[in-house]
């Protein structure tokens, strides 16, 4: 526990952890496998445990990673769109595309806010969204907002963690990390539960 403990004190005072930081969010804005929250959270946490890196410059690595890679997907989808490779027509994808889909037509700007929190919703709607002719200068306010808010969130969660385990970098880690999974979950959960009633409203409303 001690060796992981200073692995953790030598890389959050390594001046490289904001490009790390940097770097990983913006991947995982069209690449959802890189765990990008983790590694914000985990930062947060050992700015609290360790003294560093500066949790302020984390948020603004963070949210700038962010702002770029969700910009770069939409760029994406506004020249490939959502149908010219294989992998879109597997049922999963096409399921997210779908939900995507739907819900920028609906509510756009509470989507694009809400769907930053959750990795594979995310990629979906942003590719949506410049693949169906949204407007460009639009996405990029309500991204710079997502960006911004995700980045706080993440911040924030590790801090909580931090604080409570301050003694022990690595357990405050694990914590803040299922912490961000957790909120990830809730909140996928609840735009799927909002969408499903909105569809079962219109669909009574269309029998009528």
């Amino acid at each position: 526990m001690d060796v992981v403990n200073d692995f953790i004190v030598q890389a959050a005072s390594s001046p490289w952890i904001y490009l790390v930081v940097l770097g990983a969010v913006f991947v995982d804005a069209f690449f959802p496998p890189v765990p990008s929250e983790s590694i914000v959270i985990a930062a947060a946490v050992a700015g609290v445990a360790v003294g560093q890196p500066n949790v302020m410059l984390v948020v603004a690595f963070a949210a700038a990673g962010a702002i770029i890679g969700d910009n770069v997907t939409f760029a994406i989808g506004r020249l490939v769109g959502t149908e010219r490779y294989r992998w879109m027509w597997r049922p999963r994808v096409k399921a997210a595309l779908g939900w995507a889909k739907r819900g920028l037509d609906r509510r756009a700007a509470v989507l694009l806010l809400t769907a930053r929190y959750v990795p594979v919703g995310r990629v979906a709607v942003n590719l949506v969204a410049g693949a169906s002719g949204f407007s460009r200068p639009k996405f990029f306010g309500l991204s710079v907002l997502a960006g911004l808010s995700w980045a706080a969130y993440s911040v924030t969660v590790g801090l909580l963690a931090g604080q409570l385990f301050g003694g022990n970098a690595l357990l405050g880690i694990v914590v803040g990390i299922a912490m961000g999974l957790v909120t990830g979950v809730l909140v996928d959960t609840a735009i799927r539960i909002v969408a499903r009633r909105r569809e079962r409203g219109l669909v009574a409303c269309e029998v009528r």
